[in-house]
């Protein structure tokens, strides 16, 4: 694993925003920065693609504990949401889990990759991830590898769903009108990564769909339907679960019918509660992190369990908070893990976002920042293999 300093392709703006990537540059700076790539061996990607398969399958066990020992007040799932978990997870034995996920690893090329995180409700860079940096490679290296079977494997699980669900309209909906206090660029980015995604699905045969505004989506009394009052019945939403249960009568979700992409029940995958889980299940597991519900030394990293973006994070030191974070999470409770080991490049920290889609390791990205915390200002690098 290397990081290697390399000079940008000419009018490279141009060039990515002729692929819809629209938001590669953020107060004039660079977000999508080709200015450096990150070289690894076919061994460090099989390493990689193999702590993403088993981190899955150990997630799929954890998640089958917290509901067979009723967990859920570890992750403040509501209990009148309880049992819409259970039985999604239940129907969910069909072999199909879930579409996809995002796990950040911690990996210096040396050691096994530590999982940080799983992004497995509304992961973003999926865009960067599988088109932006693909076309990047063609053009500084084509003769090298990437790990980068996204587009294909999201194709296949889309055929794959059609298949199951068959529904006369799918519906694909994300913020696209500015609410609250969400900034303009991850209005762009979920648009952007939600508009990739129904046009993964737009090849299926005979698949026909309405991508709309997730505020569009209105429960009439009876089910979900859509501006035109067309009823819902398959919808992929890059909205996390926790605002939609909060903002929609929890009744109406019982009582639809809905195919959601993605299911409630990753509820509990997107919840950094799953850590400790995960360490308590899996004990000095290679590719876990000590992780506690409660401070278990001086030295520790402290998360919110529904942060996103870094927010209100603490890195601790000989009981000392030496970096930190700000934001509007907390509220919801905090985890404890152990301080990952994320190598220095030149003052780059790269953490590694490994996707699964459909079930398999899918390939990675990679953002950068300048802290081992990585935030709304971390850079996407892209990288290749030989």
């Amino acid at each position: 694993m290397q990081r290697i300093k390399i000079t940008p392709r000419r009018q490279w703006q141009e060039l990515v925003e002729k692929k819809g990537f629209l938001y590669h540059t953020l107060d004039d700076v660079p977000y999508w920065d080709e200015s450096a790539c990150y070289k690894f061996s076919e061994k460090e990607i099989l390493m990689l693609e193999s702590a993403t398969q088993e981190l899955h399958a150990m997630c799929i066990e954890a998640a089958q504990y917290v509901i067979d020992n009723d967990l859920f007040a570890l992750f403040g799932i509501p209990e009148a949401v309880v049992p819409l978990v259970r039985h999604a997870w239940n129907e969910s034995d069909t072999g199909f889990w879930s579409l996809y996920g995002r796990f950040d690893l911690a990996y210096d090329g040396i050691n096994p990759p530590k999982m940080l995180e799983f992004n497995a409700d509304t992961p973003t860079s999926l865009f960067e991830a599988s088109i932006v940096q693909w076309f990047w490679l063609k053009d500084y290296k084509p003769s090298a590898n990437q790990f980068n079977s996204i587009d294909e494997k999201l194709r296949a699980a889309w055929e794959w769903i059609h298949a199951q669900y068959h529904p006369s309209l799918y519906h694909f909906a994300c913020l696209k009108v500015a609410k609250g206090n969400i900034p303009t660029l991850q209005l762009r980015e979920d648009i952007t990564n939600t508009a990739y995604i129904l046009d993964t699905a737009s090849t299926v045969k005979d698949l026909k769909y309405h991508f709309t505004d997730i505020g569009n989506i209105i429960w009439d009394g009876v089910r979900f339907v859509d501006e035109y009052k067309n009823p819902v019945e398959t919808l992929f939403k890059l909205y996390p679960w926790e605002w939609m249960i909060n903002e929609v009568d929890t009744a109406s979700f019982g009582k639809s019918t809905v195919n959601w992409i993605e299911p409630i029940w990753k509820m509990l995958w997107s919840n950094k509660a799953l850590l400790p889980i995960l360490w308590q299940l899996y004990p000095n597991h290679p590719n876990l992190l000590p992780a506690y519900f409660e401070p278990q030394s001086a030295t520790y990293i402290k998360k919110p369990k529904l942060s996103r973006e870094g927010a209100n994070i603490e890195v601790v030191q000989n009981g000392q908070v030496v970096l930190s974070t700000g934001g509007d999470y907390g509220t919801e409770g905090f985890v404890y893990q152990d301080i990952a080991n994320i190598p220095d490049m030149d003052g780059n920290y790269p953490v590694i976002g490994s996707w699964i889609i459909g079930g398999e390791a899918a390939g990675m990205g990679i953002r950068e920042s300048n802290s081992i915390i990585t935030d709304n200002v971390s850079r996407f690098v892209p990288h290749y293999f030989e």
